[in-house]
């Protein structure tokens, strides 16, 4: 009897062990995403050290348009946008007298503006890191320097000009940015044939005037346009103001017809993982589900959390917890993306596929997927051609 029960006891831990042994053994289930729709893109790039993203993704959102206009692939220069956008807001920044910042940071709109003020250029005119010998932008010291002198000029009581009138404090900024991000070609070849920036942009198409910015904040009047208010729009673009579920019916009626929308976002929050997922889990919701696993999940202290390891329920904000979010800084502007297509998980949770800046070394070889739970509490604005607006919200903001 008692062979048979040591028996069934070393058989009861030779059980146990090899289910624990299984259940290390088996992977995580994780995130299984299947692709609803997604739209043309160009390759992953890396904006390194460099607070450029909004040249970055407002760039490859110009890509994608060109591919969908069926203009072909090209790689556009970040750098050139970069170069002309950060000399313009030297400018302002000396005529507010330093109220208006400079910085490295930008929107879409300074996109938009530099292409139709001063064109495009191929990335082969215009590398990053070229000047100090990479291969990708590091605009550490470039910073360092050129903020400096703008700030020590912006406190100047008068300002010194040549014999043409030409203000020396912009030929010396001019020559710190052609120090460490190369001079903007005059002209160039690209496919055998002869451009200027202005005439390469012209030749491809486009036109900056067809691409509009749009936000949702109750702080204006819905229907209307205006100057969103962060630092680093400093040109003062405006953009059009759409409740929620308007501004949501935009993004999905863009992806499903074709388009793709440059996306700025709050990326600070502790849903937008660094490892390709972004969701708002629905707190709430899991504390309703006291004891489950997901209860455990939120249990956690933030360093622990791992809401982002599998589909969890999400929480569908509200437009005012939207609001709330921007009034107390809760929500910031910090980053530009591209949104190109639509997929759902295992769970038919609804995800936009983004393409980020950031390099490929991630776990979707620099591909985000981001829940429209969070899209639609973190979006800070978008920028779509005016044709990817659905027709009853085109014509509520007045746009042909």
């Amino acid at each position: 009897m008692k062979k048979i029960l040591m028996f069934a006891v070393l058989g009861m831990f030779c059980i146990s062990g090899m289910a624990k042994k299984n259940k290390k053994n088996q992977p995580e289930e994780g995130f299984v995403f299947t692709t609803v729709k997604e739209n043309p893109i160009t390759s992953i790039k890396n904006q390194n050290r460099a607070g450029t993203c909004w040249s970055y993704s407002g760039l490859a959102f110009i890509e994608s348009e060109l591919l969908r206009m069926g203009k072909g692939e090209h790689d556009l220069a970040e750098m050139f946008i970069v170069h002309n956008t950060y000399l313009d807001r030297a400018d302002k920044a000396v005529r507010t007298h330093g109220d208006v910042s400079f910085s490295q940071g930008g929107s879409f709109y300074d996109v938009l503006y530099a292409m139709k003020h001063y064109g495009l250029v191929p990335e082969s005119e215009m590398r990053p890191g070229v000047m100090y010998g990479d291969t990708l932008s590091n605009h550490n010291e470039l910073s360092a320097v050129s903020d400096a002198v703008v700030a020590a000029i912006a406190r100047q009581k008068s300002l010194q000009k040549n014999a043409n009138n030409e203000l020396l404090w912009k030929k010396a900024v001019e020559a710190v940015h052609d120090i460490y991000l190369g001079e903007r070609p005059e002209s160039f070849t690209y496919n055998g044939k002869e451009y200027t920036p202005k005439s390469f942009y012209e030749s491809l198409g486009l036109n900056a005037d067809d691409y509009v910015s749009l936000t949702s904040y109750t702080h204006h009047p819905f229907y209307s346009s205006f100057v969103l208010e962060i630092q680093d729009n400093w040109r003062w673009a405006q953009s059009y103001n759409l409740p929620i579920d308007e501004l949501m019916q935009v993004f999905d009626n863009a992806i499903m017809n074709g388009y793709t929308i440059a996306w700025g976002s709050d990326v600070s929050e502790s849903g937008f993982t660094r490892n390709g997922v972004a969701t708002l889990p629905d707190v709430e919701k899991a504390q309703e589900l006291s004891g489950s696993d997901m209860a455990h999940w939120l249990k956690l202290k933030p360093e622990q959390k791992q809401l982002n390891t599998k589909p969890q329920p999400q929480k569908w904000v509200t437009q005012e917890e939207r609001q709330v979010a921007y009034d107390n800084y809760e929500t910031t502007d910090d980053h530009g993306m591209q949104i190109y297509g639509i997929a759902k998980d295992q769970e038919g949770g609804e995800y936009y596929m983004v393409k980020n800046s950031w390099g490929t070394d991630s776990k979707y070889k620099g591909h985000w997927y981001v829940s429209k739970a969070f899209a639609r509490y973190k979006t800070m604005n978008i920028v779509v051609h005016k044709d990817a607006l659905p027709k009853d919200i085109a014509k509520k903001l007045g746009l042909k």
